[in-house]
């Protein structure tokens, strides 16, 4: 498999918008830091129905948005979200930046940089009430395993003869686990992280299966949009300042998802 097509593979098993950068970030002219600071405004693309990571909802932006005005706050501007909706044309799209970015050289095509990571994360194994199991090789071969449509971790699982069960929506995923529809699931850590928070009667539970899985496990960035090394060394900086006081564990733990660092 080539390193593009593995990172689109990630993409899609991570059930983010993260390999789609050339497309959603049309060429334009750079803006560099000084531009941003001139014109007091940081801007991050982000979806506007997507909890935890993003949402319009004042009272419940999601980490994305939060994280994003973090990092504004320590440049010194405010952040300004511009919604990508799925059918939104991808020429429409001008932002400077895009949060939980795999970190990956195979995914840096255009003019695109890429921040320090921030974040581990990968494909994580969610459990119904009542079974127990640490790894995706520790299921029965006719566990019921929910899997994103076309991802990695489909793959990987029908390849080890698991029973899997296709979606195109992590969310409809890890509700019919716990409706019991399911044995388990192989999800992103933030979206049954977040449903365990909001409903912790479920009895769903997690492990961060993909530690011991190389295709399944990656690291978070953020991407800047034809940046300048200025902008670059700005945001690297207030990412360290964020993780080294705490805020990246707070702004994650509001939504129930834990900061691993990489």
């Amino acid at each position: 498999m080539s390193d593009a097509a593995r990172t689109r593979g990630r993409a899609i098993a991570a059930g983010v918008l993260l390999a789609v950068l050339p497309a959603l970030f049309p060429a334009a002219h750079a803006r560099p830091l000084a531009e941003i600071k001139s014109r007091g405004e940081l801007s991050l693309c982000a979806n506007p129905d997507a909890l935890p990571y993003a949402s319009d909802k004042a009272d419940l932006p999601g980490f994305q948005v939060e994280i994003g005005r973090a990092l504004a706050q320590r440049l010194g501007v405010k952040l300004q979200v511009l919604w990508i909706i799925p059918r939104l044309r991808a020429n429409l799209v001008d932002c400077d930046m895009l949060l939980d970015t795999i970190s990956d050289p195979a995914a840096q095509r255009g003019p695109i940089r890429l921040t320090q990571p921030y974040q581990k994360s990968g494909v994580a194994l969610a459990l119904r009430r009542g079974l127990q199991a640490q790894r995706f090789d520790d299921l029965a071969a006719n566990t019921r395993v929910g899997v994103m449509i076309n991802s990695l971790a489909s793959r990987s699982l029908n390849q080890r003869g698991l029973r899997t069960v296709p979606y195109a929506f992590e969310a409809d995923m890890v509700a019919d686990l716990a409706k019991g529809e399911l044995d388990a699931c192989a999800v992103s850590p933030a979206s049954v992280a977040w449903y365990i928070h909001q409903h912790p009667e479920s009895g769903l539970h997690y492990t961060h299966a993909y530690d011991s899985e190389p295709e399944l496990h990656w690291n978070l960035a953020v991407a800047l949009r034809r940046s300048d090394e200025a902008l670059l060394e700005a945001v690297n900086t207030a990412l360290s300042q964020l993780a080294a006081d705490g805020t990246l564990a707070q702004i994650y733990g509001r939504y129930g998802v834990e900061l691993r660092r990489p």
